[in-house]
């Protein structure tokens, strides 16, 4: 008799091992393409999943085959429980990791250390620290740079997230691949994405083909080595000939990746989302605290995840903010 599907298993055949959470929606950046120019309505503080909620939450997942958890916010390292809820979770049978801003990473890089959090995730939108502050209203510049040298320092794996904005930050997509020459990093540069309140437009778009344009006018063919992508991977990664690190491309509107999606996420306030792009979500929270079941609200959740970018096959569909404006902004996502 073959096995029946998990809960985790859409129609399309795919597994979703990998989970994010997203800790709260509060940032101590503003950053134009992640948050509305107006803010956000924060979701009140008693529907938000308490450290002992995200653990037992992300247990049934484990339970139900998700083996790599990514912690994510707004962001993450601004909950005061922070050190308890990575404490909890380490404590489960998967990989660990965390998405930031990096400006409050040294006052956790114990903890990250104690729960053997190896991998970061840290944004970073340009190398020009005017830049930085105008497109996160914030003077964060050098205490970013200061702590993505602290995690190196201290041999954390580093991913630096890049979006890429026409006429903000695409000039300095060899400044970034330059980085990787003399240190140890992987560049991520993700093409701009329509979320409500974000001004998303086609014209703002830097597409995977116009970055790889600028790379080979920068350097030979000989040079840019194609690496071997990963299973479910987000990420078409290059690396330069003799540099320390390597770069990827994550073309979420040129070049989707749907066919091998392995990630779900679970909201701040306790909702499934099953894709990015998708306005729909599923309540677990409530019921949970009711004391009912949740895995048959996982399944239909999984079991109702389009094939492609939620519905949004072409990027002419995409150009229609009617299909994606009563999505959540990114800093409520996670991510």
């Amino acid at each position: 008799m073959m096995p029946s599907k998990t809960i985790l298993t859409d129609d399309f055949g795919r597994k979703h091992n990998y989970l994010r959470i997203s800790l709260l929606e509060k940032c101590n950046l503003r950053c134009t393409y992640c948050m509305p120019a107006d803010g956000i309505a924060l979701s009140p503080k008693a529907s938000l999943m308490t450290a002992d909620e995200i653990f037992d939450l992300a247990q049934i997942f484990v339970e139900n085959g998700v083996d790599k958890i990514r912690l994510t916010g707004g962001e993450p390292l601004l909950r005061k429980d922070f050190p308890e809820i990575v404490s909890k979770l380490s404590t489960l049978n998967t990989s660990l990791s965390i998405t930031t801003n990096g400006i409050l990473i040294d006052r956790h890089i114990d903890v990250l250390k104690q729960s053997n959090i190896k991998k970061i995730n840290l944004s970073l939108d340009t190398l020009v620290a005017s830049k930085f502050n105008s497109i996160t209203l914030r003077n964060q510049f050098e205490k970013v740079i200061d702590n993505m040298h602290l995690l190196l320092n201290n041999d954390f794996r580093v991913k630096v997230n890049v979006v890429l904005i026409k006429g903000f930050n695409d000039n300095e997509i060899i400044d970034f691949i330059k980085l990787t020459q003399f240190l140890p990093i992987s560049i991520r540069f993700i093409e701009f994405m329509p979320f409500a309140g974000n001004e998303w437009d086609r014209s703002k778009m830097v597409s995977q083909n116009e970055v790889l344009s600028k790379i080979e006018e920068s350097f030979t063919l000989d040079k840019i080595q194609k690496l071997e992508d990963e299973k479910n991977f987000t990420a078409r990664t290059y690396k330069i000939k003799d540099f320390q690190g390597d770069f990827g491309i994550i073309s979420s509107i040129t070049n989707p990746f749907c066919d091998g999606c392995n990630r779900i996420r679970l909201t701040a306030n306790g909702k499934i989302k099953n894709c990015l792009f998708s306005h729909s979500e599923t309540d677990l929270l409530t019921p949970f605290r009711n004391g009912e079941s949740i895995t048959n609200l996982i399944s239909e959740s999984i079991k109702n995840k389009k094939k492609i970018r939620s519905g949004m096959v072409s990027i002419s569909e995409m150009d229609d903010p009617k299909l994606h404006f009563d999505n959540r902004s990114m800093i409520a996502i996670g991510g």
